[in-house]
């Protein structure tokens, strides 16, 4: 059975495929290849330049030749790799032979013993991971969060002057805006999107056990960590971690992971607060004609979206949890537990972006119910006991609580009326008296 949308096992590539495709240049096998040659070709410039005497003759014309290697590397590429990996049965290492051809065909083959020199396959793949995570995040994660950061906040300008009756243990409690409360999620993402961008992208550079062995010995009066410093920082734009063992100790991935899930943790919350209110009709939905809501019942209009983007946040962070879990542990050395979960990296993320669209949908979808909203604040007009005990404290009056609490805990209706026929029976000046009328549950909102 041929690999389409319809046959493949997981809905990344299948249902979902539209809408994780774009992830296909940073986290696909074919992506995997295309920035380990990316790493090659640039450390191989890197040496070059650094004037080590058996490349002093190399023809810098040809640096554009192999920089176009990587700009332009394609499936096709790919694939030659992967015929070559069949016989290796070596991924990093067919990468170095796919190069040593190229070098070949250019008649550059006087030079080819100096890619990948010195290394071990894990100073390409724990810089090539890296740096396909970063650009993944900045160019693709960022901008769809973006999207719902934007649209949330347009909607919170839009609902600013909206007062909603707020609710604490699922209780009636002191009214607040719609807006308000829209503002609440565009901040806390805000704060986590900062914290995320400012954790390093590390990566591991230097040699098989992190100590330079075959660098140094092969050529003791250079500077390695030196080179190996600018090698990752400023050539490939990395933060590189100066003591390693032969694998990067990814401390810092599991700190990207962790606040990608504190992010879609947010973002759960909202999906669960709208999909509330949608229950309790505060908002109705847009609907699209022929579009089903149920199989059984006509009249419905389900919070898929919020339902979706839930689910898929969840899958999310399961796999956030188990990569940032796992990576930072390796035994002694090394062990090749991360090179099978690192190749699953861009899977939580996938889902990430499937729910961002969801929520970017549900949101576009929303239409505030006013009537249902005013008439729950109409109907708790008790919400305003904690403001009329504030100012009577103001005043000095004494036990203004506790007069409020034998009001409003008597299981009798309290409304407007009732609310001013005890106000009239406090002993206040009649100043204090308007003021107190004066507040209502649609106006005792607060600042914001």
């Amino acid at each position: 059975m041929t690999l389409e949308p319809l046959t493949a096992i997981s809905p990344i590539d299948g249902r979902y495929h539209k809408k994780t495709v774009s992830l296909s240049p940073y986290f696909s096998e074919y992506a995997l290849f295309k920035y380990r040659v990316l790493v090659e070709v640039k450390y191989f410039i890197s040496l070059v330049k650094t004037g080590l005497t058996p490349l002093k003759k190399f023809p810098v014309k040809h640096f554009s030749t192999l920089e176009k290697i990587a700009a332009d590397f394609s499936l096709e590429d790919a694939k030659k790799i992967k015929e070559i990996e069949k016989i290796t049965n070596h991924d990093v290492k067919a990468v170095e032979y796919f190069l040593k051809e190229i070098f070949a065909a250019n008649g550059l083959s006087a030079y080819s013993e100096f890619i990948h020199f010195g290394l071990t396959s894990q100073d390409i793949n724990n810089t090539a991971i890296p740096l396909s995570f970063k650009d993944a995040l900045e160019k693709e994660y960022q901008p769809a969060l973006k999207k719902i950061t934007g649209s949330l906040n347009a909607l919170a300008r839009e609902w600013k002057d909206i007062p909603m009756l707020a609710r604490t243990h699922g209780q009636p409690a002191s009214p607040t805006r719609l807006g308000k409360e829209i503002l609440v999620f565009t901040e806390r993402l805000d704060k986590q999107l900062k914290s995320l961008r400012q954790i390093p992208n590390a990566a591991k550079f230097g040699g098989a056990t992190g100590n330079f062995n075959a660098h140094h010995v092969a050529f003791p009066g250079t500077d390695w960590m030196r080179f190996a410093d600018k090698f990752v920082n400023q050539t490939l734009g990395l933060e590189r971690s100066r003591y390693t063992t032969q694998i990067e100790h990814y401390d810092q991935l599991a700190a990207q992971l962790d606040a990608l899930k504190r992010i879609n943790t947010i973002l759960i919350d909202l999906c669960r607060d709208i999909w509330t209110y949608i229950s309790m009709d505060y908002f109705k939905q847009k609907t699209i004609k022929n579009e089903v809501g149920s199989s059984a019942m006509p009249h419905k209009v389900n919070p898929i979206d919020f339902e979706n983007a839930e689910g898929n946040l969840g899958i999310a962070n399961a796999g956030y949890e188990h990569l940032s879990a796992k990576l930072p542990v390796s035994r002694l050395q090394r062990d090749l537990t991360d090179s099978t979960v690192l190749r699953n990296l861009g899977v939580p993320v996938a889902h990430t972006l499937i729910a961002f669209d969801s929520i970017l949908k549900g949101l576009n979808k929303l239409i505030v119910n006013e009537s249902v909203i005013h008439r729950d604040l109409e109907s708790h007009w008790l919400v305003i006991a904690e403001a009329i005990q504030t100012v009577l404290r103001r005043e000095g009056y004494e036990k203004p609580y506790e007069l409020l609490k034998d009001l409003t805990r008597n299981h009798q209706q309290v409304g407007k009326q009732e609310i001013h026929a005890f106000i009239d029976g406090l002993k206040i000046t009649a100043k204090v008296k308007k003021e107190l009328k004066s507040i209502t549950p649609f106006n005792y909102t607060g600042v914001f």
